[in-house]
């Protein structure tokens, strides 16, 4: 396997594209050119770097969700947004062609492969968007075998331009117009702006998201802690689901379908 979960590994930047103002994508080399990342939908890894900051030098480690299909031969992708208080983030984005990053993984989060649903909401803010791109890609991309199962996503930012892959997501609701739906909302919207404004809501979630009674569904929930507060209730401090909150709770929504990437 090229990634280990066991062990960090040192993978070389290959590529640096900027995504929008303040978000970047990140290509990460594979060892061989015909290596396979084989990240499982969906799952994360760990990055690890020494970094030095006001004169003292820590271990950092910090969670990324990888974009690129697990398929792709000779490199991985992530898609990381530049915190200006985020000591990983800002290290990334110093970053330049040629430097490594110490990865362990893959961190599987939900196995798509092994516990697919016929119905499937997605909440997500800001670059929360990344491990629902991530399965998105998969059950919409050329090589799928998936034709019936079905998703809607409500996506929340501050502006128009925070808005992450704009251009694939109504790509996909106009190709699959029957099996995908995007709602987007923005708390600081432009004049002109037709889509929903402020913040996530317990009436946006109730018109747009599969039914609380709908057996094969779940609802994946990923962005800042003051939404996933608002939805779901956030994660606990050492990653775990923790119980079940927020207007989900309140909508009549149970814990075993509900999942917070």
């Amino acid at each position: 396997m090229v990634f280990s979960p066991s062990e960090f590994r040192s993978f070389t930047l290959e590529k640096i594209e900027r995504v929008n103002h303040n978000v970047s994508l990140f290509r990460f080399k594979l060892p061989n050119e015909t290596d396979i990342a084989g990240l499982p939908v969906a799952s994360c890894v760990v990055f690890r770097s020494k970094i030095t900051k006001d004169g003292k030098t820590e271990e950092v480690i910090r969670p990324y969700t990888p974009t690129s299909v697990e398929t792709l031969k000779g490199y991985v992708d992530f898609v990381i947004k530049d915190y200006p208080q985020g000591v990983m983030s800002r290290h990334v984005h110093s970053m330049k062609v040629g430097d490594t990053i110490d990865i362990k993984g893959p961190f599987e989060k939900w196995n798509w492969e092994k516990k697919p649903v016929a119905q499937v909401g997605m909440v997500a803010g800001g670059t929360g968007i990344t491990p629902m791109l991530q399965l998105l890609r998969k059950v919409f991309g050329p090589e799928s075998t998936d034709k019936t199962s079905k998703f809607t996503l409500i996506f929340g930012n501050t502006t128009e331009e925070d808005i992450l892959f704009k251009d694939e997501l109504d790509g996909y609701a106009k190709t699959f117009p029957d099996r995908f739906s995007v709602h987007y909302i923005l708390e600081k919207p432009a004049a002109g702006w037709t889509g929903h404004e402020g913040y996530v809501t317990l009436d946006l979630i109730k018109n747009t998201m599969p039914k609380p009674d709908v057996e094969s569904s779940v609802i994946f929930v990923c962005g800042p802690p003051p939404l996933m507060e608002a939805v779901s209730g956030d994660k606990n401090p050492d990653k775990s689901q923790g119980t079940l909150r927020g207007f989900l709770k309140e909508l009549g929504y149970i814990q075993d379908r509900v999942y917070k990437l």
